[in-house]
């Protein structure tokens, strides 16, 4: 068999055309990080986005941490928060169905495996609990600058993604996912 010029040259194309695909699904152009995410679904059908004031989200978070019994470690943690932003997703509307059909789902799980986030394996992960936060993070010079909370809500193709931003170690993020859960399912 003989290769020529034009024969690689298409083969390439055709196989770039390809991952570019993969790269991109969800429907228009997929965002490459969660602020984007943010941006570009806010306003969109099924979705609710609201902000955290950082300094109105710790006065909150201390006070629900008193009744769930939490520590000095989550409080330090609690104060390198800069904001923090989280976006649910019900596809209740037929605008709403539409985006699950063109891939929202998959732009999420995308988003995520990003070369910016890197997953998290939380110690106290079940893997058998079906609606359990995923964990990510952006680092940068040894802090985390970013982590990423995404889970299944209770309905199929429903989720909520939580961004919390500031200059955190590792262990003061995984202190804070044990109590993350517990502070959405109090409706924060």
């Amino acid at each position: 068999m003989k290769f020529t010029f034009r024969s690689v040259s298409l083969s390439l194309a055709v196989a770039l055309l390809l991952l570019a695909g993969c790269r991109a699904s969800g429907p228009g152009t997929p965002a490459r990080t969660v602020a984007q995410f943010f941006t570009k679904y806010e306003n969109q059908p099924g979705f609710k986005a609201s902000d955290w004031n950082a300094g109105l989200m710790t006065r909150l978070l201390l006070g629900r941490l008193s009744k769930l019994g939490g520590g000095t470690d989550i409080s330090q943690a609690l104060s390198s928060v800069r904001n923090a932003r989280f976006i649910t997703f019900t596809p209740t509307s037929g605008g709403a169905r539409r985006l699950v059909a063109e891939g929202l789902n998959e732009e999420v799980a995308g988003l995520l495996a990003n070369e910016r986030y890197t997953p998290l394996a939380i110690a106290d992960a079940d893997p058998d609990i079906p609606n359990q936060l995923r964990y990510s993070v952006r680092e940068q010079g040894g802090k985390v600058t970013e982590f990423v909370a995404v889970g299944q809500q209770q309905t199929t193709d429903s989720f909520v993604l939580v961004s919390v931003a500031g200059s955190f170690t590792r262990e003061q993020v995984a202190q804070l996912s044990k109590v993350l859960p517990n502070v959405l399912a109090g409706g924060l």
